[in-house]
């Protein structure tokens, strides 16, 4: 009993995450409240507060849901492997193929982008974001280190730079095909565009 009990717990917990990104990406996380998010969910307002202890860590939830397993995956020492380059091609590809191919990576993303000031309550999950970036980056540089080391890069290439470009190439890519999907097809144009980055990255001149 309490075993089912725990999975019906967590049924319902999913089910308020699905309902907040539908209502935050409708009508955007200010002009959301919780009653919203209750009401679209099919739940009482008090079943929220079982799960989250308010909007702000509701909205953490759901962005982490997408996140924590990305994260999982660059963390997982992959990419200061022998060819540390078609390492980082693949994981940033993979990324941007999933972004636009799976409905909830676009629907959290979009949201995350597009419809959430980072300001007052919402100011600390901004800083939590900011973090993630930055281990993102730190990875990124070590495995243009050992690119560098590897011979793969010149040694004009600063490794901080280029981790960075590759941040901002993805963060560019992202932030403009989830403001207009028909701009261009992102899974589709994923592996040029990236190929093209890093072959600028190791031309000798």
């Amino acid at each position: 009993m309490v075993r089912k009990t725990k999975e019906e717990a967590e049924e319902t917990r999913q089910r308020l995450l699905d309902a907040a990104e539908q209502v935050f990406q409708r009508q955007g996380v200010s002009r959301t409240s919780l009653s919203h998010i209750a009401a679209e969910a099919g739940v009482t307002r008090g079943a929220i507060y079982w799960h989250f202890k308010n909007k702000v860590d509701l909205y953490d939830a759901m962005i982490r849901r997408v996140l924590d397993p990305e994260e999982s995956l660059f963390g997982n020492g992959s990419l200061t492997v022998d060819d540390p380059l078609r390492a980082i091609r693949d994981l940033v590809v993979d990324f941007l193929q999933r972004v636009a191919l799976d409905a909830r990576h676009q629907r959290v993303f979009e949201i995350a982008w597009h419809k959430c000031e980072y300001v007052d309550e919402m100011a600390t999950i901004r800083d939590c974001h900011l973090d993630c970036g930055r281990r993102f980056i730190a990875l990124l540089e070590t495995a243009m280190r050992r690119a560098q080391d590897l011979g793969q890069l010149p040694d004009r290439v600063s490794p901080r730079q280029a981790a960075v470009g590759v941040m901002a190439l993805l963060d560019g890519l992202v932030v403009n095909w989830t403001l207009e999907p028909t701009l261009f097809p992102l899974a589709d144009y994923a592996p040029g565009v990236v190929d093209t980055y890093l072959a600028g990255l190791r031309a000798r001149g």
